[in-house]
């Protein structure tokens, strides 16, 4: 199918259902969490992918420097959330409890996702190559989401300082996630000896620090160069940045995410407009969300059922992961007290999960070692544990903050 036409099928579908009416139905949080992550635009791209096939394999491989600029928007976004006059404010304890909390999450997902291969090797077969899936589905289940959490807070009635500590805390899990798939995606560099090793992680990492660092840099001088008057300018400046980081991040599988996400967090620390510039990234997110879900859902695959119950039982002992690392963390005196079960409090997630997903569909798609329709089964196994992070969000919050029962003497 025509490129250009499918991409006008994408767009008037995001409309059609960002944009009409829903059916009345009764609704509650966790049904509302779960229409504002998405789901009825993945319907809509699974009509228009698998479903009536109006979006192909090759619309899709045509179309891909579009999913890469929903990538690099959702991680422009979150990146515009790091300042760090902000992050300098988390106690040092808190950092650590994140990261403690961080490791455990990855070990135990990435174990019992190594597991289930072994058991079903269906599963195997689907997430290829082995170790950059593994950790790219550990470090999905890690993130949260700090709008998604904020909404449940706010539905909750959290105590605002607390609502806040909670976004804290979202992002710090987040910015773990994201570092953990930067480390996946390390792997990818084919050496085998121990200096070939060493070589292609620091090639890697000298070019993202020159691609993230070269787009923040240019934004910064061009809208300094054009002053802080000119509001319209700012958008297509800001638009040009996401676009080149979204670019940069493709041709040299760094991901769209990491690039544009280091960018803009460069630039929110630097700008003296970071303001406006994070309020620019919020108004566009939702038209450029609608249409990335989209095509989310059409590169979806489900090569085998085992994928539904795996999804499901590596988010739940994510979850059981939170919750156990927080409950013991009542031995920290400079954190305690805690409520016991604070743990489930940043179980919702948001689009970043999806972004990560994407970018491993879109390095790893035909690469030596990859299944067909690999980066779909990923991409299958993370939305099924972003939906049922939130289905259960709500009720899990409002145990999390449920004041203790009196102790009996």
């Amino acid at each position: 199918m025509n490129p250009v036409l499918a991409l006008a099928l994408v767009l008037a579908a995001g409309l059609a259902v960002t944009r009409l009416p829903l059916p009345h139905l009764r609704h509650t949080l966790s049904l509302d969490l779960v229409v504002a992550a998405g789901a009825p635009l993945v319907v809509a791209g699974l009509l228009l992918g698998p479903g009536l096939g109006v979006l192909d394999h090759a619309t899709l491989r045509a179309l891909a420097p579009v999913t890469a600029l929903g990538i690099g928007w959702i991680g422009a976004a979150f990146g515009a959330q790091l300042e760090w006059r902000l992050l300098r404010r988390v106690p040092r304890r808190t950092w650590a409890l994140a990261a403690l909390q961080a490791a455990v999450v990855l070990v135990l997902t990435a174990l019992a996702a190594r597991l289930l291969t072994r058991a079903a090797p269906a599963l195997a077969q689907a997430w290829r190559p082995t170790l950059p899936a593994l950790l790219t589905i550990a470090a999905a289940a890690m993130t949260s989401g700090p709008a998604a959490v904020a909404l449940v807070a706010r539905a909750v009635r959290v105590p605002t300082p607390l609502a806040r500590a909670l976004g804290t805390a979202a992002r710090l899990d987040t910015a773990f996630g994201a570092l953990v798939f930067a480390f996946a995606l390390g792997l990818s560099q084919p050496h085998r000896s121990f200096a070939g090793v060493a070589l292609g992680w620091a090639h890697w990492v000298a070019v993202a620090v020159v691609a993230s660092g070269g787009v923040g840099v240019l934004f910064l001088w061009v809208s300094r160069l054009r002053g802080e008057t000119d509001g319209n300018a700012l958008s297509v400046d800001l638009l040009a940045a996401v676009l080149l980081g979204s670019g940069l991040g493709y041709a040299t599988d760094l991901s769209p995410f990491i690039v544009c996400a280091l960018a803009t967090a460069l630039i929110v620390n630097l700008s003296p407009q970071r303001r406006r510039v994070q309020a620019l990234l919020v108004s566009w997110e939702p038209p450029v969300y609608a249409v990335f879900v989209i095509v989310v859902g059409a590169l979806l695959a489900l090569p085998t059922w085992w994928l539904v119950p795996a999804a499901l039982l590596i988010g739940l002992i994510g979850v059981a992961a939170r919750w156990a690392v927080m409950r013991d963390a009542q031995g920290w005196r400079e954190v305690a007290p805690l409520p016991p079960h604070l743990g489930l409090a940043t179980v919702a997630q948001g689009g970043v999960p999806l972004a990560l997903a994407a970018s491993f569909s879109l390095i790893y798609a035909g690469s030596a070692g990859s299944s067909a329709g690999g980066g779909g089964a990923i991409l299958t196994t993370v939305l099924l544990g972003v939906a049922l992070s939130q289905v259960i969000a709500a009720p899990l919050m409002a145990l999390a903050l449920r004041p203790a029962p009196p102790e009996v003497s």
